[in-house]
């Protein structure tokens, strides 16, 4: 059996037990991201989320910024402390695909551009990283968030310390996603921090839509 047949079959049998539906919807986390939307964006703004946890405060999406040589779009820039990131998040659709040397060493060159202006780079990936990039970042000073790296750090160990659960694990509609997305709205746990008909208003998604969706976030987990 290969590994993806192997989750199949859990998956299944978590699905068919009573009271497992928590776990059901937490087991699918990879999965749940990479139904963020094929542009990435969503992806971008879920890191953003992510990173205000982790005591970052975030004052760019998406920032055209001046370097020496060229203007640069950047993904993030984050805020923790005195220092500035550049941040950039490299999001991918489908299974199998790694984030290589080819990323890392284009996410370099840029800082290195925009040097005066920032003091640290970042990668987030919603991927495994390649052995290469993992050594040439470590060498240039280069951080990497991806999945299951650097193990006490990694993307899903970020995510599941503080239930940031990205919206998409409630399977969502592709038109639901964007109106939460262009709504701000992209960790589960935050459908609770208002009621049904505060977000109704706000996103224009029935109230009962909302309260059911609510309910759900309750069953798989309270926040901390």
């Amino acid at each position: 059996m290969t590994s993806n047949d192997i989750y199949k079959t859990v998956l299944r049998v978590i699905s068919e037990e009573k009271g497992l539906r928590a776990l059901h919807q937490r087991y699918q986390l990879k999965n749940a991201i990479m139904r963020m939307g094929p542009a990435g964006f969503a992806f971008e703004n879920y890191v953003a989320a992510i990173l205000e946890y982790y005591d970052f405060q975030v004052r760019g999406i998406r920032s055209k910024i001046k370097g020496e040589c060229v203007t640069h779009e950047i993904d993030l820039i984050g805020m923790k402390g005195i220092k500035k990131f550049l941040i950039e998040c490299k999001y991918h659709s489908k299974h199998g695909i790694y984030t290589g040397l080819k990323e890392s060493m284009y996410t370099h060159a840029r800082f290195l551009d925009m040097k005066p202006k920032f003091s640290g780079e970042m990668i987030f990936c919603n991927t495994k990283v390649s052995g290469n990039a993992k050594k040439y970042a470590k060498c240039v000073g280069q951080e990497i968030v991806s999945w299951r790296y650097p193990a006490s750090n990694s993307l899903e160990k970020m995510i599941e310390k503080h239930n940031l659960y990205p919206i998409t694990i409630l399977n969502l509609s592709q038109k639901e996603l964007q109106i939460f997305s262009e709504s701000n709205i992209l960790i589960a746990q935050d459908l609770l921090r208002y009621d049904s008909y505060q977000i109704a208003k706000m996103t224009g998604i029935s109230q009962k839509r909302i309260h059911n969706l609510q309910k759900l976030v309750e069953q798989i987990f309270r926040p901390k």
